[in-house]
């Protein structure tokens, strides 16, 4: 739990470090993995940051998972869901050698979505966040562990 604490911490770190600078494209990549979710942590109504592990829910891994990257600007993820799927929703954008790192929020600013992954080891963390402006907003925290298929630098 503590190690999934810890995830969460940094990735938010990372984006408030980062939020001046909210496009920083340093490496041009293809990668495409395969995903296997691990845990869930659910924060709603019914969980206050419940964690369940695959094995419990019935939610399949991410067999399509793939991002691109081109200098200076460029991040395109699929694979993860349609909304992060359209690239022009991306506010954030962060690709250095280590990690990568997105959030799209829509316009009403109501609903977002951040990940970060962890290239070498190929962890990745998918935020989900709903009803942020209400007092009782949603997430749903995912946790995956990544193999890559292939890679193009």
């Amino acid at each position: 739990m503590i190690k999934y604490f810890f995830y969460i911490s940094l990735s938010l770190l990372f984006f408030n470090l980062l939020l001046a600078k909210d496009i920083n494209i340093q490496e041009n990549i293809n990668l495409s993995f395969t995903c296997d979710l691990d845990k869930k942590i659910i924060k709603n109504s019914k969980y206050n940051y419940q964690t369940f592990l695959a094995k419990d829910l019935n939610e399949k891994g991410l067999d399509k998972f793939k991002i691109e990257s081109l200098k200076p600007d460029t991040l395109s993820i699929n694979g993860l869901s349609l909304f992060v799927s359209k690239s022009e929703k991306l506010s954030v954008k962060v690709v250095n050698k280590d990690i990568v790192l997105f959030r799209a929020i829509d316009q009403e600013k109501n609903y977002s979505e951040s990940g970060i992954l962890t290239i070498k080891s190929g962890e990745l963390v998918h935020e989900i966040t709903r009803n942020i402006k209400s007092e009782n907003s949603e997430k749903d925290i995912s946790i995956y562990s990544c193999r890559k298929n292939k890679e193009n630098v």
